[in-house]
């Protein structure tokens, strides 16, 4: 009976289940069993055992990020190790997929796993360190990718950027599926890139005068030319991971176009998975001011946010990922793309998916928790089962709150939902079977 912890009273919910008024006993790191009410009431007369009332409250194993920024190490003043998995817990994440693109690059097994070790210390939540596909992004050099073991780092990026030689991605390729790597694509052309870079840099310079007739237009153009190089590169990427057979995980999709393109690989028998973020899903950049806010990929048009909310539900997207992307206040209004999103996912996806278009709950835990589980090959994770991890998530669905970048554990405070009212709150993380993070 040591080291035993009940939370009863509990909405259960994952991918297969939707229990009401049931409990989880939790002994050290693993879920140990689901105690009926009778044997509850046994547990709680019992001196020795922990225990927590969830008063109704949903039960579901926690979220699963399969993209974020952590900065670390090199730009810690925008993030690190610790104030990330402190922003996970509070969003109610007990793994997050770190990206590549910090100073130095990491591009070793070696500089991955000091990262994992790092959050291992503080013990709030799991992260696993990607490695790029080239050394250092410089574009060329795939022969560190050799030595690497899925074992240690699943997943290879070379995000915030593309590998524009495609001899280069081919062979980086076919070295990931001799090791049995993801190859994580952020797809967009480079060139198309650049000119839209200076488009935004005028739009920036027209903003600050105030001007935001001219700004809107030139980031309308930008946006423009970013479409096309997210369809071009998603398109290239495709055909480059048909021939290498490996499989292809396309980053935060946010076109419809690129959506068909999934559907069609998949319809020939390509291993092809992808992403969608919270913001891409929730939020059109041909409106109002969201028009100005930078994000790469950029805020879509109606259109595209729909087709990935249709793709989300009938099954296209295979899990949500935050693209969590911390900047300081000066960085962002220098015109850095990406804004936090870890300590809104939950409520992002929830109020836009399960309110807003009636996906159930057992499908959005899918989503953010076993299908990625599964993707990365995590021994365990995103279920509700005996003997998996107890990384749980209590979470309030009735709960409306409003978002204040300012209150975020996260050191980066730059959301594009300031002051905008939504449902569905973390009330409680326990990772490890430790409650890290509480609301109250």
């Amino acid at each position: 009976m040591k080291n035993l912890f009940l939370i009863y009273n509990a909405h259960l919910v994952d991918k297969n289940i939707n229990v009401k008024n049931g409990a989880v006993l939790i002994q050290g790191n693993t879920i140990a069993g689901f105690p009926t009410k009778e044997t509850v009431k046994h547990l709680l007369e019992e001196k020795n055992i922990a225990s927590f009332d969830a008063q109704g409250l949903t039960l579901m194993p926690s979220f699963i990020d399969m993209h974020a920024h952590f900065r670390d190490p090199g730009l810690t003043q925008k993030e690190d190790i610790e104030s990330g998995v402190k922003a996970a817990a509070a969003g109610g994440f007990g793994t997050c997929v770190l990206m590549p693109n910090t100073s130095p690059v990491i591009s070793s097994a070696a500089q991955a796993l000091a990262n994992n070790k790092k959050a291992e210390r503080l013990g709030m939540a799991q992260v696993i360190q990607s490695v790029s596909i080239t050394k250092n992004f410089d574009g060329v050099t795939t022969t560190h990718l050799a030595s690497l073991k899925a074992k240690d780092v699943p997943l290879i990026t070379e995000d915030g950027k593309e590998v524009s030689d495609s001899a280069v991605m081919l062979r980086a390729m076919l070295i990931a599926a001799k090791n049995k790597l993801i190859v994580s694509c952020h797809c967009e052309d480079p060139a198309l890139a650049r000119e839209a870079k200076d488009l935004r840099k005028k739009a920036l310079a027209e903003l600050k005068k105030n001007n935001k007739t001219q700004a809107a237009k030139l980031f309308g153009q930008a946006n423009a030319l970013l479409a096309t190089a997210e369809d071009t590169a998603t398109f290239r990427n495709i055909r480059l991971a048909q021939d290498a057979h490996c499989h292809l995980h396309l980053c935060h999709v946010s076109t419809a176009a690129c959506i068909d393109a999934v559907k069609l690989a998949r319809a020939a028998g390509q291993t092809v998975t992808c992403e969608v973020t919270p913001h891409h899903l929730s939020l059109s950049g041909d409106k109002g001011d969201l028009r100005f806010e930078i994000v790469n990929p950029p805020l879509r048009s109606e259109f595209d946010r729909k087709a990935l909310v249709e793709a989300l539900l009938d099954g296209t997207v295979d899990c949500i990922a935050t693209d969590h992307a911390p900047h300081t206040a000066a960085d962002k209004a220098a015109g850095s793309p990406g804004f936090s999103g870890l300590e809104t996912a939950f409520a992002v996806c929830y109020t836009t998916l399960c309110k807003q278009n009636g996906m159930s709950l057992n499908k959005l835990s899918a989503l953010m928790s076993a299908n990625p589980a599964e993707l990365l090959g995590l021994d365990r994770q995103g279920l509700l089962a005996d003997g998996y991890k107890a990384n749980l998530v209590l979470v309030d669905t009735d709960k409306t709150w409003t978002v204040y970048g300012e209150e975020f554990a996260s050191k980066g405070k730059h959301t594009p939902l300031e002051g905008k009212k939504v449902t569905g709150s973390v009330e409680a993380t326990v990772f490890n079977g430790k409650v890290v993070f509480q609301s109250i």
